[in-house]
């Protein structure tokens, strides 16, 4: 294919409401040189000779074929082991002790997490090892910790639990000693921290596959709503909702809020971060 392929806005229009209606992503007129060059991206990898042709492969193609490669190229999946330290360590310290006592009077000793949108893994990895260092009676504990996302390449690097020191740079030492393997490819995740994690790809507007998720104890959905627009949050946080136990948590990025979204939850400050019950 000679030349560059034209994008015009009209076209970057269509895509920005395809996207939209798929994933309830909505990108803004300040991301357009962004959304042009990636779809200018997709258009000259799948051979296409123009917008139309490729427009046309994209909607009435596969559910499973452009549709997805495009959001992938479109969804961005900067993370990293124990992003946001505060907020983990007061959900160690202050929100799980007093949770799991609970539970434990109640003898119910099953924990089962979500981390919504979990990218590469390094949230649910990070949580698997929290969980580990923070439960004394670990061992008797039926520990679940789901994670999810809409990305395959992600999920695919997820699995395969190997990183470098970019992902590992805020991991203390000792951590690193006791649950990765330092090899040539990188650190490699070991066995007693992936066991409690199991991978699953999932769209957060998706409303059949969103209504199967129930029981969840503690919920992260971290640094994801800033990517949909009002009325996806509103959608997305009431499927959330829905998914936690009464008395569950939510745990939401450092810049995002649920209290122009809903008044659902509880808003409960733990030390220097806040987080979200349900009543």
């Amino acid at each position: 294919m000679s030349g560059e392929v034209e994008v015009t806005q009209v076209d970057l229009n269509k895509i920005r409401d395809f996207v939209f209606k798929e994933t309830g992503i909505f990108f803004e007129s300040k991301k357009d040189y962004y959304l042009k060059s990636r779809i200018k991206q997709r258009i000259t990898d799948t051979g296409c000779k123009n917008f139309m042709e490729y427009f046309h492969n994209l909607v009435f193609g596969r559910k499973d074929g452009e549709a997805i490669s495009l959001i992938e190229e479109l969804t961005v999946n900067e993370t990293y082991f124990f992003r946001d330290f505060p907020q983990l360590q007061g959900f160690a310290e202050k929100v799980l002790p007093l949770y799991l006592e609970q539970k434990r009077q109640e003898n119910d000793f099953s924990l089962k997490i979500w981390s919504a949108a979990c990218s590469t893994g390094e949230e649910p990895y990070t949580l698997s090892i929290i969980l580990q260092e923070m439960i004394e009676d670990f061992d008797l504990w039926n520990v679940r910790i789901d994670a999810t996302d809409i990305d395959r390449r992600a999920l695919r690097q997820a699995r395969l639990g190997i990183y470098g020191d970019r992902s590992m740079k805020d991991t203390p030492m000792t951590y690193r000693t006791k649950y990765f393997d330092k090899t040539s490819d990188g650190w490699k995740v070991l066995p007693n921290v992936t066991e409690y994690v199991s991978f699953e790809q999932l769209n957060l507007v998706d409303r059949v596959a969103m209504r199967k998720k129930r029981g969840y104890d503690f919920i992260f959905c971290r640094n994801v709503l800033i990517y949909f627009n009002e009325a996806s949050r509103k959608r997305v946080m009431s499927y959330l909702y829905d998914a936690l136990v009464s008395g569950g948590y939510i745990f939401l990025g450092h810049s995002e809020s649920v209290g122009r979204i809903t008044a659902a939850f509880v808003l409960e400050r733990k030390g220097d971060f806040l987080c979200y019950k349900k009543p």
